[in-house]
């Protein structure tokens, strides 16, 4: 097991999913012309989950189910990886983030399963950030290499610098703060252009306008023993990106939607395949929100209580 993919996540099952109008300003990956009706795109929401956590079973990573009612009006609640995030050394963060919609989404029976199935130490909340409206939404704002305790963030309205120094002491990770753009507009979360895995990074450079930025990122994840494989713009508007390396019964396998597997091309797939195996999950209704799967899965690294 690497310290870079987690043993177990977390998924939320929305029965009210819906694309959440209050982050329309800034997600530029969202899409209201589907041409659905609010119910058609909750029921095909609540199937796509739900057969995600199948597949996911199938493949043995073992999936922790929460169902979300919708009764306190949480149209993202699919995407927990936003509000909190677990780590090796027994701790759990609670993030700060910007929309009011998406804060309701904490759960404090999540954390209270977590406590009572893992070795959970500390919980450090860092939501005091937002009365001074600096905000850092998880690991949709951070990606994480854990086994190089690297953390890397693009700067938005979403991603507070400060935050992340302040999270960064406590786990004691370096940083790299980048600006990366689509359409002269920043993006809204790293891990839409970004994944790390154990033995590869899924990485577009291109979104980085800075050539020290760019040539300053590449060259870290490269000399961590990264195959770092580049993406278009075409390939990032496609979630390609946005997918995460899982820890299975049966060794590794990488989650990411159908449609970020039909924009990588043959030679990146070829890649990919050297180091881990692809799982695919069809989840196009879940990406009209503006995020896939990788946004749907909450790592959980935690230490396992002994039985």
């Amino acid at each position: 097991m690497s310290a870079q993919t987690p043993h177990a996540v977390v998924m939320i099952r929305p029965h009210r999913f819906s694309v959440n109008l209050e982050t329309l300003s800034d997600n530029m990956f969202q899409n209201l012309d589907s041409g659905l009706t609010a119910n058609k795109i909750a029921v095909q929401a609540y199937a796509e989950v739900s057969q995600a956590i199948e597949q996911l079973r199938a493949h043995g990573v073992t999936v922790h189910v929460i169902d979300d009612l919708g009764e306190h009006d949480t149209p993202d609640s699919v995407f927990p990886n936003n509000w909190f995030s677990t780590h090796h050394d027994g701790s759990i963060y609670l993030y700060p983030m910007l929309c009011h919609n998406r804060r309701r989404e904490v759960r404090l029976d999540i954390l209270d399963f977590l406590a009572q199935h893992y070795q959970v130490k500390q919980s450090i909340d860092l939501r005091h950030y937002e009365n001074q409206q600096q905000f850092l939404e998880g690991t949709g704002a951070i990606v994480f290499d854990h086994q190089q305790r690297y953390a890397y963030m693009c700067l938005s309205q979403r991603a507070s610098p400060h935050v992340l120094q302040d999270l960064c002491r406590s786990l004691g990770y370096q940083t790299q703060v980048i600006n990366a753009t689509m359409d002269h507009r920043a993006i809204y979360h790293t891990n839409v252009m970004l994944s790390i895995g154990r033995n590869f990074a899924l990485v577009g450079s291109e979104t980085i306008q800075d050539e020290q930025q760019r040539s300053t990122l590449l060259r870290q994840l490269r000399d961590a023993g990264k195959d770092v494989i580049e993406l278009s713009s075409a390939q990032i508007r496609s979630f390609a990106a946005n997918a995460l390396e899982l820890q299975s019964s049966h060794g590794t396998l990488l989650a990411l939607s159908t449609t970020a597997l039909a924009s990588l091309h043959a030679d990146q797939r070829q890649r990919l395949e050297k180091h881990t195996r692809l799982l695919p999950l069809e989840v196009p209704t879940i990406e009209l929100a503006g995020g896939s799967v990788r946004c749907m899965l909450a790592g959980i690294h935690l230490p396992t209580k002994s039985k």
